[in-house]
């Protein structure tokens, strides 16, 4: 059965997921500050809405993925929550704070709206694809509806738990996948400095207990993963500045809830240094060319 999708925010990953819900025959009302965005839309099939209150007010579904969590609560508590009809399912797949994750959460329930935090694991490419994961944070009886509702979308999607919960699994999960990045660049430029070509590197690794997604999937050196980012001097995936702000809300949940966690903290550090040189808007595995010594071959976001 096809839906009225209201999807707002429409930048690298919101762009693709609106693309896919259109795809799927779904009536996508759609609404960006952006022209251009909205412009990509509507070739991809989304009709341009003039504002996120017209965008909603017919809407089954509501979706938003947008920068950060005063976007997402002032969104919602602005210009959803009120506008939206209340028998339209709220699902916010922005990567937020916990916190607010959980009063944006309150205020749309005590509105009368069933609403989830569903934020998303997989990048740009997963978006175009609509192979994206999902980690939802929810009302357990909600959940086959936020399936559903999120499956043009998505390869797999998982109730982490209650509100909140869906935040919590994105942020472990990408300060796992920082981690693993800088270690796998870490690994490169050692490899290189011994007289290893990082090709030959690839092959050994993929293939052993080295091997991880940032490896086989997203190889930071050009020529192994023909999909990745290193193929196209860093441009495009997974912003650098993203990164660090994943990182960062993992290390604030640490600092609240007591957690150690040393690796993710040095993580943040070297990526706060990558962006402080001014290469944010590369691709988080372009850390290599910092640690190779080599970011004059690099160009600045």
């Amino acid at each position: 059965m096809t839906q009225t999708i209201a999807f707002i925010g429409l930048g690298n990953m919101g762009g693709g997921m609106a693309a896919n819900q259109a795809k799927a025959g779904n009536t996508v009302m759609a609404f960006d500050l952006s022209k251009e965005a909205l412009d990509r839309a509507a070739s991809h099939g989304c009709t341009p809405a003039a504002s996120v209150a017209e965008a909603v007010k017919t809407a089954d579904v509501v979706i938003t993925m947008l920068p950060a969590g005063p976007h997402v609560l002032k969104v919602y508590s602005e210009q959803i929550i009120g506008a939206a009809p209340t028998s339209a399912l709220l699902l916010d797949c922005s990567t937020i704070d916990v916190d607010t994750a959980r009063k944006v959460a309150g205020l749309a329930k005590d509105a009368g709206y069933a609403f989830a935090d569903a934020p998303v694991s997989g990048g740009t490419m997963a978006a175009d694809a609509g192979t994206l994961a999902f980690m939802v944070g929810c009302d357990e009886p909600d959940f086959a509806r936020i399936e559903t509702a999120l499956e043009p979308m998505s390869r797999a999607t998982f109730r982490a738990g209650d509100h909140g919960a869906g935040q919590a699994a994105k942020i472990c999960n990408n300060m796992i996948l920082g981690i693993t990045m800088l270690g796998t660049c870490e690994a490169i430029g050692l490899a290189e400095k011994l007289g290893l070509d990082p090709v030959k590197m690839f092959d050994i690794v993929a293939k052993s207990s080295g091997q991880s997604w940032s490896v086989t999937t997203y190889y930071p050196w050009p020529g192994p993963v023909p999909t990745a980012p290193s193929n196209r001097n860093y441009d495009g995936g997974f912003a650098a500045a993203m990164m660090l702000k994943d990182l960062k809300l993992a290390q604030d949940a640490a600092a609240k809830s007591g957690a150690s966690t040393p690796l993710g903290a040095q993580t943040e550090a070297l990526f706060q240094m990558f962006n402080g040189l001014g290469y944010g808007g590369r691709d988080f595995s372009a850390i290599l060319q910092m640690l190779r010594g080599k970011l004059d071959e690099l160009p600045k976001s």
